[in-house]
């Protein structure tokens, strides 16, 4: 049993790619915690997706023994995903560490999540161990990175660590910063149990399995527990602590990290962030800081084979067990048949779960067009939230509609902040503050709608600054906007999955655009179709695809012209009704391709 001065907990934040996950190897191939045998690189991140992504999506922990001076020191590693999309993971993963290390890479200097994330950290005062990684690379800019990490933590440039996660130089240095700075976990073994949840697991035969930090008190085996805000009461079938696999032990002691599995079968018992209790001795207030993950981006998701509707739901109940930030509900389009409107904390994630569909559960489903939700108020004073066009109600009954904001951190070097700054006007961003952190790299804030991000603001953010401007945002809330809603009609029927919430200065460029690209992938029928695109019930642009005719006259050769008259009368009178009875189908790959557009 470990005594509580010679236990450590820390996390390792990094922008994305700054290598946190082969520091974090070679930290475990050094305690001797994973055996060469057992060793590859990535070894925490245990998804595919991450390891051919080179992300981490989920938090993941882990115990180290290290020996020094014939002193051992238990080290908690808890690794954090480094995407903005996951930002409240990291802040519950920080919430459960005294200290952290901060990884820059040496190549490229400080970007915009290290500061984020950073900021987090000191939020909650943690200890702060500044590591250099990547010293090994010859592009490495040894001196102008330590200058850059003095200037954004006012350390002494001693202080900070020059490491290699790929070649392991530098590494013993930092396990015993780990010792010497991080400070030795604060905690009461005889209060009232408080556990907070950092993250959560599903195992198909164990049910839910909760990571979690003991701040106070013991959780022992067999113990009648319950979860704080969720309110649920569950006994303890096993508690232990985490190495590579779990290892059960009888209790997990004030300061530890462990896991604790009680047959949860429901997702929605377990949250992250939430706090874990004695049921016959219960704490009396939860741990501060814990919030229902609110989903930002909002997708139908639909299988391309409609018969497959049930099979869907059933892959998005089993996701949901093991990314609980994934909402879904069941909704209807005309055009694309069933399927479920899903929300997620951003687009990397609505990738990684399209992405899962796919490889996990073998679904091939159509993702619509990703938006946000907004709050509409009507004019009788009511206030409700819109996640999909066609719910909004009558223009009339409309006083006003909100869109989220969002704050926006960019940096860049300075050769591109011209372009950068174009980029965030057109998307009707605010510029709030720049300042230039070194000589030639520039920071700067923007109040931006979240929903102008949403669609390929990233993609294009990379290609005007050649890959070097990295980019964070959280949301600010919510601020008032003209919104129209854009429909697209086809010979007058309104196609429900086209229709968009747009800004209303862009409506008309956008509603052109959609026209002009419908008209080349609809294919073309015996009468002529109106493609249009309306607001309310103003036409803003139009386009037509033109009838395929086929020629009646050709059997007239000479002769009087009245012949002729009357076989073209006959074919207009034909064509006037199939108007009538005749309806446009739009292919799949025109709803796709309207996705897709610029």
């Amino acid at each position: 049993m470990t005594c509580m001065k010679n236990i450590r907990n820390f996390c390792i934040i990094a922008h994305i790619d700054h290598g946190k996950s082969t520091l974090a190897d070679r930290l475990l191939e050094m305690t001797d915690t994973v055996t060469a045998r057992e060793l590859q690189a990535q070894v925490l991140d245990d998804m595919d997706l991450e390891r051919e992504k080179g992300i981490t999506i989920k938090s993941h922990a882990i115990q180290m023994e290290y020996e020094r001076n014939g002193e051992k020191y238990v080290l908690n590693l808890i690794d954090t995903p480094g995407h903005v999309d996951f930002s409240y993971e990291v802040s519950r993963a920080i919430a459960s560490c005294e200290g952290a290390l901060l990884v820059v890479d040496a190549t490229q200097g400080i970007q915009a999540q290290t500061i984020s994330n950073l900021y987090l950290a000191l939020d909650h005062d943690l200890e702060i161990v500044p590591v250099m990684n990547k010293i090994d690379m010859a592009s490495a800019m040894i001196d102008e990175v330590k200058d850059q990490i003095v200037d954004l933590l006012g350390c002494r440039p001693e202080e900070i660590l020059a490491a290699s996660g790929k070649t392991g130089e530098g590494v013993g240095a930092v396990l015993d910063a780990i010792v010497d700075r991080i400070p030795a976990p604060q905690g009461d073994e005889e209060a009232p149990l408080q556990a907070l949840i950092f993250d959560s697991v599903f195992n198909p035969f164990r049910g839910i399995i909760a990571y979690f930090r003991v701040m106070n008190g013991v959780i022992r085996k067999g113990d009648r527990v319950k979860f704080f805000n969720a309110g649920s009461q569950y006994e303890a079938d096993e508690v232990g602590v985490l190495k590579l696999r779990m290892q059960p032990r009888d209790e997990v002691r004030a300061g530890d990290v462990g896991y604790i599995i009680s047959g949860i079968k429901n997702s929605l018992d377990v949250k992250v962030g939430d706090t874990i209790t004695h049921v016959d001795r219960p704490a009396s207030e939860a741990i501060a800081g814990f919030e229902d993950v609110k989903p930002m981006v909002f997708a139908g998701v639909y299988p391309v084979d409609s018969d497959e509707y049930e099979d869907l739901r059933t892959s998005l109940e089993k996701l949901r067990l093991n990314d609980a930030s994934l909402t879904f509900d069941p909704e209807s389009s005309l055009a694309l048949g069933f399927g479920f409107r899903c929300g997620f904390l951003g687009l990397l994630h609505m990738e990684i779960i399209q992405e899962r569909l796919y490889r996990e559960f073998n679904m091939d489903v159509i993702t619509t067009v990703p938006n946000v939700s907004y709050k509409v108020h009507t004019t009788k004073g009511e206030v409700f939230d819109v996640h999909n066009p066609s719910g909004l109600p009558e223009p009339t009954l409309i006083d006003y509609i909100e869109e989220p904001y969002i704050q926006a951190q960019i940096i860049t070097k300075s050769e591109y902040l011209g372009a950068v700054i174009k980029l965030c006007i057109d998307k009707r961003g605010t510029l709030k503050n720049q300042s230039f952190i070194t000589t030639d790299r520039v920071e700067i804030t923007f109040d931006m709608p979240l929903a102008e991000i949403v669609f390929d603001f990233y993609d294009k953010l990379k290609s005007i600054s050649r890959g070097y401007a990295s980019f964070d945002y959280h949301q600010t809330g919510y601020q008032r906007s003209v919104l129209a809603k854009l429909d697209i009609l086809l010979n007058g029927d309104g196609v429900d999955a086209l229709s968009s919430l747009i800004h209303r200065d862009h409506a008309y460029d956008f509603g052109r655009k959609m026209c002009e690209k419908l008209k080349e992938l609809i294919p073309r029928q015996q009468f002529d179709i109106a493609i249009q695109a309306a607001i309310g019930s103003k036409i803003i642009a139009r386009e037509t695809v033109k009838a395929v005719r086929k020629d009646v006259t050709a059997k007239c050769y000479g002769g009087d012209i009245s012949r002729k008259r009357k076989l073209l009368e006959k074919q207009k009178k034909g064509k006037k009704r199939m108007r009538q009875v005749g309806n446009v189908e739009v292919p799949q790959e025109a709803f796709l391709a309207v996705l897709k557009m610029d």
